[in-house]
């Protein structure tokens, strides 16, 4: 079958030619203006930037696979797909516990003052009084939002022999068994917490879920962790947390005001990096340069194996249609 993958990145190119070396690689997205001199193609691989709307899908001839390298797969009309008996695959998962590692990554960085310490060595100064950390064995640890990426947090803070609460909409009495967690309310999780970490996506609903109301819920000289969406904290309600003593630490890898994302692998896209100015973003950030604040710049998720994960479980998606066996469909 003629395979052609649109929006390919550098990063892509080697795999893709190993495993299709037949296929015609695009780095461009597939549009209404570009569609017909693919016309002939009836296996194609896209990222989210391509809108594969009605139009777009009548212009192919023979169009049998779609192979989203997403997650999700708004960008597909995918009911119109399937009344064309065109099959829609994605990529249900592939960076959970590497943003759970970045988040314990995060958290180390803070409880053991490590970018204190490595700045304090480069200076030949090796006075301990101030970089003196915390162990993380026996401390509290609250987890806000339980899909795949708050499950592996609390799987590795178990592994550290941290007591684990939990603030989420769906409560599943038995995995809180399983893993050893237990669910409580937002204001208990705040009040009792020595780390409070955030997982869960950004909506109307959780906008500034921690704000200037209940910073001052959150237990003193606690840390607060957000690897998720920057809107769920109120920038400001940091500050003050931070002046007040409330906080004893913030670590931050997306921040307030951060262009909204469809996907975490977005942020490697020219697409993306054309409409974000990061240097501004940063810039002008109050907490930047604040001692006892960590910004990472949205890189949670950015690993070898989480990106080659993306690929190889599109890969696999494509040889289980050429072999009669598709997977991940939607």
């Amino acid at each position: 079958m003629k395979i052609a993958f649109f929006e390919v990145a550098e990063w892509e190119d080697k795999l893709l030619k190993k495993n299709f070396p037949q296929a015609v690689l695009v780095k461009d997205k597939l549009t209404i203006e570009n569609v017909r001199a693919y016309r002939k193609y009836e296996v194609i691989s896209c990222f989210i930037y391509s809108q594969l709307t009605k139009e777009v899908i009548n212009e192919f001839l023979n169009l049998k696979f779609i192979a989203t390298r997403s997650t999700g797969f708004d960008h597909i009309d995918v009911s119109y797909a399937k009344s064309k008996n065109i099959l829609v695959s994605n990529v249900p998962e592939y960076g959970s516990r590497t943003v759970a590692e970045h988040t314990f990554a995060l958290i180390l960085t803070l409880t053991r003052k490590i970018y204190q310490s490595v700045n304090q060595a480069k200076t030949f100064d090796f006075d301990h009084k101030n970089i003196r950390g915390i162990d993380l064995w026996k401390k509290t640890i609250g987890v806000i939002g339980l899909g795949r990426i708050g499950i592996e947090v609390v799987k590795i803070a178990k592994g550290f022999g941290m007591n684990v609460l939990v603030f989420t909409k769906t409560k599943k009495e038995n995995l809180a068994k399983e893993l050893g967690f237990q669910y409580v309310d937002l204001k208990f999780l705040l009040e009792k917490s020595d780390i409070v970490t955030l997982h869960l996506p950004y909506t109307k609903e959780t906008h500034h879920l921690i704000n200037k109301d209940n910073i001052n819920q959150f237990k003193k000289g606690s840390f607060l962790i957000n690897t998720a969406r920057g809107g769920l904290v109120e920038t400001e309600a940091l500050v003050l947390g931070l002046e007040k003593g409330i906080l004893e630490g913030v670590a931050l890898d997306v921040l307030e005001g951060e262009k909204d994302l469809e996907e975490e692998i977005e942020v490697l896209t020219t697409s993306y990096k054309k409409n974000v100015d990061f240097k501004t973003l940063v810039l002008n950030h109050v907490l930047v340069n604040h001692p006892k604040v960590v910004i990472t710049p949205h890189n949670a998720f950015n690993t070898k194996e989480a990106l080659e994960r993306i690929l190889l479980v599109t890969i696999e998606n494509i040889k289980g249609f050429l072999g009669n066996n598709p997977k991940n469909l939607v």
